[in-house]
């Protein structure tokens, strides 16, 4: 088996198009955030320990967003799992995405690992899930930092995750503007409805 790629900072990040709850196709390649895109990288409806890290993320909604970060949460979760996600875990205010493949998966450099039947809370976990990550990425579409782990536990705290935004932003001038331009080929999303969206430019 082949190992996961490992980005590296300060160098664009590959393109992502997911799926969202309730809305439309999600493309890195469109966001302009002030600062940072903060994708959360979670195993899916099976995992409780993923379950308090983004409701701790949608209690602290307000704060990444003062701080013009844009917070993600996606997984490899289909359609029906994501949106129960979203209703039992009371998300209202994260974007939650779903359907990430494996290839996207390897393309970001995240640990797999395959289902073991059903959860103590009587959830089916799916044949196969990512592991934790998050990636900060800076408004051009290169990486500032990441977190990559093997189990979803030890993960960052949220008070060190905003800590370490405000350290940035006030110790770094980051780019204006959306992501490069390479970071957007014009693929079809594969949003199962047709979804319009804007060409990305640089």
């Amino acid at each position: 088996m082949s190992m996961p790629a490992r980005l590296i900072p300060n160098q664009p990040v590959p393109p992502l198009r997911v799926k969202t709850v309730g809305g439309p196709c999600w493309r890195l390649c469109d966001q302009k955030p002030q600062h940072f895109t903060l994708v959360l990288f979670y195993r899916g409806l099976h995992c409780g320990f993923c379950k308090a890290q983004l409701q701790a993320y949608e209690a602290r909604y307000e704060e990444f967003r003062k701080l013009g970060v844009r917070v993600l949460a996606v997984s490899a979760d289909d359609r029906e799992r994501a949106e129960k996600t979203v209703r039992d875990w009371h998300l209202d205010e994260l974007t939650v995405c779903w359907g990430l493949t494996i290839d996207q998966a390897r393309d970001w450099g995240l640990y797999l690992s395959e289902g073991r039947g059903t959860t103590p809370d009587g959830i089916e976990e799916p044949n196969w899930f990512v592991e934790p990550s998050m990636f900060f990425i800076k408004p051009d579409g290169r990486l500032y930092a990441g977190f990559v782990q093997t189990v979803p536990v030890a993960q960052p705290r949220i008070d060190d995750v905003l800590a370490g935004i405000r350290f940035a932003i006030e110790t770094a001038s980051e780019p204006p503007g959306g992501a490069d331009e390479d970071a957007c080929r014009g693929e079809d999303c594969g949003c199962a409805e047709p979804v319009k969206l804007a060409v990305c430019k640089g």
